[in-house]
């Protein structure tokens, strides 16, 4: 038998309701996609409101809004124009006001995707920046001087693919993107520009929200002296980050991003929070120190509370060994910090098509991601068991798909509309004969409506997955103790207080037959197709099936 056991341990979570992030499950929603309500083939701000009872129903925390802001849509929102304003396509600020107070009527918390690395360049910013390499904003952005052979200044790649620096003819330089080169990069270093971005974040808190998930947080400062990066060696790449057709895998990034004088704007960010109960969670898009960065930057109380780890949105489907490796690294690098988990998001191929899953299979994973110690994020038709949308290329919207076709197909098959009802060509969720993303045919038997009457269904099982983590303060904000694997078989406790539960996952195709720990035990995942222990304290666990077992004596 191959295996390999870690026993690794984490501080509990504390109890006080102002740390309402701490475990809580949030739910995606990329507002292009979910519900159109104004018969475009858009999805809107009023969509969102009116289909708030389902999200509900799952019983969620909280709420994350992909972008919503005034933008040319280049990246689809994530190329900001107007950080304080709606984009016409999505509605108005009384539309979001709706949505937030709708929400919170429901008693759900709303965070919404702040998008501050970088702005659109046809933001008023950019557009005085580049006038002159002497006015008040000459200094808002990444500014620098051509090579004397006319080169870019050093050797930062864009994971949008090519150079990260854009010639200029207005300002005669170079300005530096991470991304589209229509996605200027902010300068950190400018004291100005992080006071515009709090004033940026008061504003949406002042609206009622209650906090936010930040895109590319590590992101946020580039070396000054804009030092090349070093080359990474072919055996530490890996496609984590980028995909593996991208050369942003072969330099390790050390100086156009991960730079400690970030953790000061944070420090800022977190004060202003603060004061507002608000909470947020940084997404860290690191292939080599992704972890350590989330430790750096969720350490102590005067940072961000939670980062948004890649491990689970890897290509490689988790296996036993896998989970026990993540978790010993966290206790390594950030036994002090928090963790946001997801399997799916609208960066990466739905994980019922990455993985291959079963319905079995992802009924466990579910459970699992429930059961880890951390907070919890779910893509919107994550719970219903949505495929990845195979979409031509004639229909791709994406640029980063468009750039890197057909290896890289982009990110359009995991952004294809929320389905809501099986017998409409739209899946219910436009009236127009044309949405901006096909709908596929396939998804319309996975419809919400229907799945959410469904007794057998993946949704019914994620609704009791979250109700189970709900009832249990052990598996919301409790400890991590002995975690194990051996084979397919992945094994941990979880402890607060006087509870403490015992869990155990099959991650394979094999049944696995274990003993119960010492003690007297009561299964509590019977809704979720829990195994049952036999009277001498075993349990058989068939593939793809988890034990769940308080501990009562």
């Amino acid at each position: 038998m191959n295996s390999m056991t870690e026993a690794t341990q984490f501080p509990s979570g504390n109890h006080g309701t102002e740390e309402w992030w701490r475990g809580a499950v949030i739910y995606q929603i990329y507002p292009r996609s979910f519900q159109d309500s104004t018969g475009d083939g858009i999805g809107d701000l009023r969509g969102i409101a009116q289909r708030l009872p389902y999200i509900a129903g799952l019983g969620v925390d909280a709420i994350w809004i992909s972008p919503f802001f005034t933008s040319p849509m280049a990246d689809f929102g994530y190329d900001v124009s107007d950080y304080c304003d709606v984009d016409p396509l999505f509605g108005t600020l009384a539309d979001f006001d709706a949505v937030v107070d709708t929400a919170h009527a429901l008693g759900i918390k709303v965070m919404i995707d702040l998008v501050l690395s970088h702005t659109s360049d046809q933001h008023p910013w950019f557009a005085q920046s580049r006038k002159a390499a002497r006015n008040a904003y000459s200094d808002y952005y990444v500014w620098a001087d051509a090579k004397p052979d006319g080169t870019p200044p050093n050797n930062w790649l864009s994971i949008f693919g090519g150079s990260a620096w854009h010639w200029d003819s207005r300002r005669c330089q170079y300005y530096m993107h991470n991304f589209l080169a229509s996605q200027p990069d902010l300068n950190f270093h400018n004291p100005a520009v992080q006071d515009e971005l709090l004033a940026v974040g008061k504003f949406w808190l002042e609206r009622g929200v209650n906090g936010f998930r930040l895109d590319t947080i590590n992101f946020y400062c580039a070396d000054q002296q804009l030092r090349d990066n070093p080359a990474l060696p072919v055996s530490e790449r890996n496609d984590m980050t980028a995909p593996a057709v991208n050369p942003y895998n072969h330099q390790e990034h050390i100086y156009d991003k991960n730079r400690p004088e970030t953790l000061d704007f944070l420090r800022k960010l977190r004060a202003l929070m603060d004061g507002y109960d608000a909470a947020a969670v940084g997404e860290v898009g690191d292939s080599q120190r992704g972890l350590e960065i989330m430790g750096e930057y969720t350490a102590g109380d005067d940072l961000m509370q939670m980062c948004y780890a890649f491990e689970l949105l890897s290509n490689h489907r988790p296996s036993a060994s896998f989970v026990a490796e993540v978790f010993a690294k966290v206790e390594a690098v950030a036994a002090d910090g928090w963790a946001c988990w997801a399997y799916s998001n609208h960066d990466v191929q739905r994980q019922n098509s990455r993985w291959a899953l079963s319905l079995e299979a992802e009924r466990c994973l579910a459970t699992m991601l429930m059961c880890l110690r951390g907070s919890a994020c779910i893509y919107q038709g994550q719970e219903l068991g949505l495929p990845e949308a195979d979409v031509p290329f004639e229909a791709l919207q994406d640029p980063y798909g468009i750039e890197f076709w057909p290896e890289f197909k982009g990110r359009d098959g995991c952004r294809t509309p929320m389905v809501w009802e099986e017998s409409n060509k739209n899946g219910g969720f436009s009236t127009n004969s044309q949405t901006w993303l096909p709908v596929p045919s396939e998804h319309l038997s996975h419809a919400a409506t229907k799945e959410a009457r469904n007794p057998d269904s993946l949704h019914y099982h994620y609704r009791e997955a979250i109700a189970l983590r709900h009832r249990h303060p052990a598996l919301m904000i409790g400890e991590m103790l002995e975690i194990t694997a051996s084979d397919d078989l992945l094994q941990f406790t979880r402890k607060d207080g006087g509870e403490t539960i015992f869990c155990s996952f099959n991650l394979g195709d094999t049944p696995q037959a274990i003993p119960l720990p010492g003690g007297l035990w009561r299964p509590i995942g019977q809704a979720l197709g829990g195994a049952e222990p036999a009277p001498n304290g075993t349990v058989t666990l068939a593939p793809w099936q988890a034990c769940i077992a308080l501990k009562t004596g």
